[in-house]
């Protein structure tokens, strides 16, 4: 009888990754699962090699927590939401950050005035404003000489920004946050394309399907929108899930799970606006990743109590159900997963605060470790 590889996964090893100076929200493989990319409260984001744990590079930026944090699908870039309100997409090869989307003077928008007219004249002029990207483009103002009352449209997230994620062919971003909207954004401009408005809460999670013609938000609304790239309405609300919507994946076959606070896992037919299969729900634990193998055949999940688990897209059924053993003391929580090149599932995340000094280095093995970091980075 034929059975999946995924049925004999068991836990070959643990490593850890420390230097954090705060809580870790989000972790990331890249790609060929060579680096791993964490996001902290302490306002930085961090990239490690998987295999070793080594601390490969630094980046540093944002005002405020980093809550969120994803590789584009050729791991050239890397994306980044913030309680600062921003986003920021970052060159892996340099750590440098190339765009920092707010909406505000990182996109074009234009500023239409009503005209006023001048005492003793018989005509009234507008005001035209455009703002380009101000790192790229010089500031362009055309007006009259007629005072005006400027009045400027909405900018992009009011509140903190909870995820991100790229398309699969790498030409679009999402984010969403606490002010209850979704924005897709331009990543080779960092332009914003559209606002997807019709969440009643915080979007908090975030996917691309695999043809990146669609995409899901999961909110605290507990519904799970899917819309098309090219409309600006939802192509259907799926409802179902009793708890706030962390996590979204689609597979290759167009299926979507869904992982909730509610302790559930709902695989989800959007082309038929239906629930396939209900998983898991016997405790209440918070989904706080999804996964599909890159088959479509099984889906893993992870939640807090360090708990993974392995299901079978054929008929629903847990095929395997894992945890890993933990250091005395400790309560971690599987924050992400993947399914490798190779066939392996990779997990990773922790809520434990690291407050551990570095270690001492001389110039000499700090220099020589950053060229070793840098040539692996590229």
């Amino acid at each position: 009888m034929w059975r999946h590889p995924c049925e004999d996964f068991r836990v070959s090893g643990v490593q850890y990754f420390s230097r954090h100076k705060g809580e870790v929200n989000c972790c990331s493989f890249s790609p060929d699962c060579q680096i791993l990319l964490t996001c902290s409260d302490d306002g930085g984001l961090y990239l490690w090699r998987a295999a070793t744990g080594k601390l490969l590079a630094k980046a540093h930026g944002h005002a405020g927590p980093v809550k969120c944090c994803a590789f584009s699908s050729d791991g050239c870039f890397f994306a980044s939401a913030s309680h600062d309100r921003s986003v920021g997409i970052w060159r892996t090869s340099t750590v440098e950050r190339v765009h920092v989307l707010t909406g505000e003077l990182n996109s074009y928008f234009l500023i239409a005035l009503r005209p006023v007219p001048i005492l003793g004249s018989r005509s009234s002029s507008f005001i035209h404003v455009q703002l380009g990207l101000t790192h790229r483009l010089p500031l362009a103002i055309s007006c009259s000489k007629w005072p005006v009352s400027p009045h400027v449209g909405p900018i992009s997230h009011t509140r903190s920004v909870e995820t991100v994620s790229f398309s699969v062919d790498g030409k679009w971003l999402v984010s969403g946050g606490w002010d209850n909207t979704a924005v897709l954004w331009d990543t080779q401009t960092g332009l914003k394309l559209r606002e997807l408005l019709g969440h009643s809460a915080a979007v908090q999670s975030s996917a691309f399907s695999t043809n990146s013609q669609f995409l899901a938000t999961g909110s605290w609304d507990r519904s799970v929108k899917v819309w098309g790239i090219h409309s600006d309405e939802e192509v259907v609300t799926l409802e179902g899930h009793q708890g706030n919507v962390a996590c979204l994946c689609f597979s290759t076959t167009g299926m979507l799970a869904s992982g909730s606070w509610d302790g559930t896992v709902r695989v989800w037919s959007p082309q038929k606006q239906m629930c396939l299969f209900v998983l898991g729900g016997g405790e209440r634990v918070w989904v706080r990743c999804v996964a599909f193998s890159r088959d479509g055949l099984v889906l893993a999940s992870t939640a807090e109590g360090d708990t993974v688990k392995i299901w079978d897209m054929a008929n629903g059924r847990c095929m395997k159900s894992l945890q890993k053993c933990m250091c005395e003391g400790h309560k971690d929580s599987a924050y992400g997963c993947v399914f490798s090149p190779s066939g392996a599932l990779l997990t990773s995340g922790s809520d434990q605060l690291d407050l551990r000094e570095e270690d001492d280095e001389s110039e000499e093995e700090q220099e020589e470790e950053e060229q070793e970091n840098k040539r692996f980075l590229q």
